[in-house]
Order: C-alpha cells, then structure tokens, then sequence
C-alpha cells in the first residue's frame, strides 16, 4: 500500500469501529438483565475483555493484510483449511438465530410508530407473531435473490441515524433533570456507590453472555489496520478511543435507563420495548411529544430491514464464494444466470423458518420470545468470537514465520496467553449463557424448553458444518466433478 493511501488517523479508525460496534440495544438488553449494576460490569468488560479483543483484531489484520475472507483466511494461514472451513461455516451459520430475530424486531418497530405504543404484538397469539414473522422473512429472502443495493445504501444511512438516537438519548436523558425540575428518578440511591456493585453469584454469570455478545464483532475492524498512517503507534490509539467511547456511552446509558426504569423492580417488556418507552418519556420531559419515539422507531423499522437483507446476503458470500470443494459439496454452491447462490439461499430458509416457528412449542407470550431469541443470540453469535483468538493462539505458536506492522504482544508467550485467556472467557460465557434467565418455579415448561433450544441449538448448527465435508467426499469419490454451471 503506497504512503499516500495510508491516511486514516487513530481518531478516524476509532469512529468508525465504534459505528460498527455500538448501539442503544446493548444498553436497553444489558440493563433488563442486570439492573444498574451494569455498570460495573461494563467497566470489567471493557477492560478485561474488549480492549485485548480489539487490539487482538489489529495484528491478525495487520499480519494478513492481503487475505480477502477475514477470520477464516487467518485461521487458513495460521492452521489448515478444514478449520478454515469450520470458521467460515461458524462465521454464516450464526447469523441463523440473528435472522430468525429480525422479523419481529421490524415488527415492534412499526407497531412503535403506527400506534405510539407497544400493544400491537400484545394481543396477538405465539403462533399468529410466528407465521407473520416467517412471512416477513420469505419475502426478505426472496427479495435478497434480486439484489438490494438500493436498500443497502438506505440501511446504511438508517444505520448512522440510529447511531445518532442512541448518542441522543444519553445526552437527553442527562441532561432531561435540569430541563424537568420535578423529575424523580426511577432507581433509589442512585447517588450511593453500593447501587452499582454487581451480587456475583451464579445468575450474575449466566448474563455475561450478552455483555459478551453486546462489545463482540472488532473483527470488521481490520481492513482498516493497515490503512492508517502508522499502524504501530495510531492503531492503538484509535482501539482506546474506541474503548473509551463504548465505556462512556455503556455508562452514561446505563445510569439514563436507571433513571428512568425502577432497577429493583424492571419491567418485564423491558427488552422488547424499552428503547421506545424512554425515547417516549424523555420526549414528555422535553415538551415534544412522541416525536422522539416516531423517529427512533422509523429509523429502526428501515434499520432491521435494512440489517434482516444485508445479513441474508453478506455471510453466504463469505461462506461460499471461495468456498473449497473438498469441504462444501457442489450443489450448494451452484449459481444462477445472475449469479444467485440459489441453493445456499434455500438452505438459509429452511433453517431459519425452523427456528422462527420454535417458538410455538414452548414460548407463552411475546416479551418471552424477545428474550429467549436475544439470549439464544447472545450464545450463538460469540462462537465466531473464538477462532479469531485460535487463530491469533496460532499466531503467537509461530511468531517467526509471519511479519507484522502492527504487535499487540512482543512477547509471542504472553500473546499465546492473552489469546487463550479471550478464547477462555467467550467459551465459559456462552456455556453459562445457555441457562434460562426466567424463574423455573413460575414456568417449568417455558424453562426446560429454553434450555433445551439454547443447548442443542448450537451443537445441531455446528453439527450440520461437520455433515457437509462428508457429502462433498462423497461427491468426489462418485466421480462428480466440481462444476459451477448455471442452474
């Protein structure tokens, strides 16, 4: 890369890794399940988890500037191709639940901005919110097929404004007790230290994995390493800044949702509905109505689509546009005349629909659903998290043959060793991450179901990554050569 290319500053690289990172839903998630002790928590996470992350991301994007698939080209080139395979295929295969979420996000959202309130799902059954969300997801995907730059270019400005709210809403709720005299906060002693120290029991660690879940995804940040001026000095910076950023946006947030929800006594629609019920009381406090709460949730409605299209598309180009015949059998890979993996978009289909309508056995009512669905993600979707520590683990086990312009670690044993200790903590998150956050006694049913979806989800997931070699071995021992032809 030429010096004249090389002009991005670490406070540039900071913006943008905080505009990929962050947004109101980890706060609104985060507080639902932890109360205002958040706060604490996000201050160890920060520095215990996302700073060594981030900086991680910087030397395996720095150290393989040139390979074009991300995680899985650094897990090629620091192992074989087979776990190459496995962290491409972990890498698509989590967007599977985030997916089947989706539906219901654009859902909330639209009932937000046509009625001003969240009764619309309310009074709808598990089944009617089921077959209206696998619609809405048949469409998208059908829809995906065509191509939707146009939709991309929205989101992606739906995208930035939604990033804009959640920056608003901090600065609206702090400052909404000068503006309304007579406002109490919601949370007692608010003032007092103790409020915010965490009880570190056994509950405490089964929400980790959200947090987890909230600050994962540095590793989009890494085409961005080598481009800045001085990647050894400015690539830091910029990962501190970002930290910094996040750390005072979580903070500041969490202290805005406690002074608006009761911490000891959260409210149970929290997570599905909480962004829209503060946007809507700062609103009141600031003379404006439900004018804060319309825009947030139509930037959200564009958003979701917006997210629900692109993240149909994006992994399954990653996953099979380069995709090793030894490991992905040959139908899968088939493309239309307009080069449309067809059959990859089927595959994505069947599995989400299943998913979508999991529901219907086991889930009472929609403020369940959201938080069955966010808690399956939040141990789905770190699972990507773990091959990019592997492969910096890989890394660090032979540090001689690579070169990098950027080193988190000088020490190839101290990286081995923070790589295992990142790799560690996403692990026992997500393990922990499985147990049911609602009270068993209440609802034995609704518990051994969540359970049972959020064990066997993954495990089945994975299962099907290690099916697939097996049928392309298959193919090649018949004697069917690999072929893309058109379908």
């Amino acid at each position: 890369m030429s010096q004249n290319q090389k002009q991005l500053r670490w406070f540039t690289v900071g913006l943008i890794a905080f505009n990929m990172v962050w947004g109101l839903g980890n706060v609104v998630n985060n507080y639902a399940q932890q109360g205002i002790s958040v706060v604490t928590s996000w201050i160890l996470i920060l520095a215990l988890y996302f700073i060594p992350y981030a900086l991680i991301v910087g030397q395996l994007g720095s150290t393989f500037k040139d390979s074009k698939g991300g995680v899985s080209s650094w897990v090629e080139n620091t192992s074989t191709k087979r776990l190459a395979y496995y962290a491409a295929w972990t890498y698509w295969v989590v967007h599977i639940p985030y997916l089947a979420q989706k539906p219901q996000a654009i859902m909330i959202a639209l009932g937000w901005a046509v009625q001003g309130n969240g009764d619309m799902l309310s009074n709808m059954s598990m089944t009617t919110i089921a077959l209206v969300s696998l619609v809405i997801f048949l469409l998208f995907l059908y829809l995906s097929t065509k191509g939707l730059s146009t939709l991309k270019v929205i989101g992606g400005l739906a995208g930035t404004a939604m990033f804009v709210m959640s920056i608003l809403f901090i600065l609206l709720a702090v400052g909404a007790p000068a503006v309304s005299k007579g406002m109490e906060f919601a949370t007692p002693d608010m003032g007092n230290i103790k409020t915010y120290i965490p009880k570190f029991d056994f509950s405490y660690f089964t929400t980790i994995s959200m947090l987890v879940f909230a600050v994962g995804g540095a590793e989009k940040i890494s085409p961005y390493v080598n481009q800045t001026k001085n990647p050894a000095k400015e690539f830091p910076k910029g990962m501190f800044l970002l930290a910094g950023m996040v750390g005072v946006s979580a903070i500041l947030g969490s202290i805005a949702m406690g002074m608006l929800f009761a911490s000891n006594n959260i409210p149970a629609d929290l997570m599905r509905n909480g962004a829209y019920t503060a946007f809507q009381q700062l609103g009141e406090y600031y003379g404006v109505g439900n004018f804060l709460m319309i825009v947030y949730a139509l930037t959200n409605t564009v958003g979701q689509i917006s997210a629900l299209a692109f993240s149909i598309d994006a992994p399954l180009q990653i996953l099979l546009a380069d995709a090793d015949p030894m490991f992905v059998p040959n139908w899968l890979r088939k493309r239309s005349k307009k080069g449309t993996l067809v059959n990859g978009y089927l595959f994505t289909g069947i599995l989400v629909s299943i998913i979508i309508l999991l529901p219907i056995l086991g889930i009472g009512n929609m403020d369940e659903l959201v938080k069955w669905m966010t808690n399956l993600n939040s141990v789905v979707m770190p699972m990507r998290y773990l091959w990019v520590f592997f492969a910096y683990m890989m890394l660090n086990k032979a540090w001689k043959n690579y070169k990098s312009e950027y080193k988190f670690m000088k020490n190839p044993k101290l990286g081995f060793i923070a790589g295992t200790w990142c790799f560690a903590f996403t692990a026992f998150a997500c393990i922990l991450g499985m147990v049911p956050k609602l009270d068993y006694a209440v609802d034995p049913k609704a518990w051994w179901f969540q359970l049972a979806t959020n064990i066997l989800t993954p495990i089945v997931l994975i299962l099907l990554g290690m099916i697939l070699p097996a049928i392309a071995r298959r193919d090649k021992d018949k004697g069917i050569v690999p072929d893309l032809k058109e379908v």
